[in-house]
């Protein structure tokens, strides 16, 4: 996220019915997994960014299905409170995730070192597991760093070396992809396809993608969140929360359609990796083009005069990109 020297906050408010309680467990590890802090009760503060108001318009949409209530605010002061002390709160709280994951990595650190001292224990595999599931936090932690933790640049030079030393001795670590169900273009032809207003990087490239690869007379629709379980025959909804085809653990919609829909093509798969670097700024793949895609898209969507005007002029961006890469 870039840093700015007057930094704007969201801060989103709700409330949930009491029952189930799991309902009211959902919206908050959603809001602690996206990085927000918890001022008191149920109010909670992210640095502001599109990406921000765009993940508490989901939010709060799920809210209100569940039978709740909420809302957000964007503002450029908490008067109460100095802009360096709310950002001490987003340092505080990383560090302490940091803090209990480097308690995990301490264990491994120690197997690993044994493994270089030529004593290989039998768990070598659930060493494997556990370096793992501590990398996939971390990377969480990562992406939920808005102030630059040094703790987070430290941990990673720690988990280098450890996944160094696991591959030098041969102990098989390596990234999972999580499993996408395979479907036929053939079943998703002259289809209505669905998402959410105001479209943006994800669901301008997931279009591009339909109507290119998958349905070449695919027509566009936008609804509101609360329409996806009422949509009907003919209807597909992507990029929306309930949706046939969107987000899959770490991978963004236009991914879960690569994968879902099985393209083999380079120049997709390097559009894959722009995508994914712009719509879950985990900087994954690091591609040099980032920034002026999303700069192009953004004034797309400021200029647009309405959502299909901002998708299509959206989509033919990507039909650029990937000539550019045929």
């Amino acid at each position: 996220m870039p840093k700015r020297n007057n930094q704007e906050w969201l801060l989103v408010f709700y409330s949930v019915p009491a029952h189930p309680v799991s309902a009211r467990m959902k919206i908050w590890r959603k809001l602690a997994k996206a990085g927000a802090v918890q001022l008191k009760g149920a109010v909670y503060l992210l640095p502001a960014s599109d990406e921000h108001e765009e993940l508490l318009q989901w939010l709060i949409g799920e809210v209100r299905s569940m039978g709740g209530d909420g809302a957000f605010v964007r503002t450029a002061e908490i008067r109460t409170m100095a802009e360096a002390d709310i950002r001490s709160l987003f340092l505080q709280q990383t560090e302490q995730e940091i803090s209990k994951l480097e308690k995990d990595l301490v264990v491994v650190e120690r197997k690993v070192q044994s493994f270089r001292k030529g004593t290989k224990p039998k768990d070598a595999g659930s060493v494997v597991t556990a370096l793992g599931k501590i990398v996939k936090e971390y990377e969480g932690i990562s992406r939920r760093d808005f102030f630059s933790s040094h703790s987070v640049g430290a941990l990673k030079k720690r988990l280098q070396a450890a996944e160094s030393g696991l591959k030098s001795e041969g102990a098989g670590f390596r990234e999972v992809t999580a499993p996408i169900a395979l479907r036929r273009v053939e079943d998703y032809q002259r289809r209505i396809w669905a998402t959410r207003k105001n479209p943006f990087v994800d669901r301008m490239a997931s279009a591009w993608l339909i109507q290119r690869f998958i349905d070449a007379k695919a027509a566009f629709r936008f609804v509101d969140e609360k329409e996806v379980l009422r949509l009907g025959p003919g209807m597909v909804a992507f990029d929306v929360h309930g949706g046939e085809f969107t987000h899959h653990g770490e991978l963004c919609t236009f991914e879960v359609l690569v994968k879902a829909f099985g393209i083999k093509d380079k120049a997709v798969s390097r559009i894959a990796e722009i995508v994914h670097d712009l719509d879950l700024k985990d900087d994954k793949y690091q591609r040099p083009e980032t920034t002026g895609v999303e700069d192009i898209l953004a004034g797309i969507r400021r200029t647009a005069k309405d959502d299909a005007d901002g998708l299509e002029r959206g989509m033919a961006v990507f039909e650029m990109l990937y000539r550019s890469r045929s």
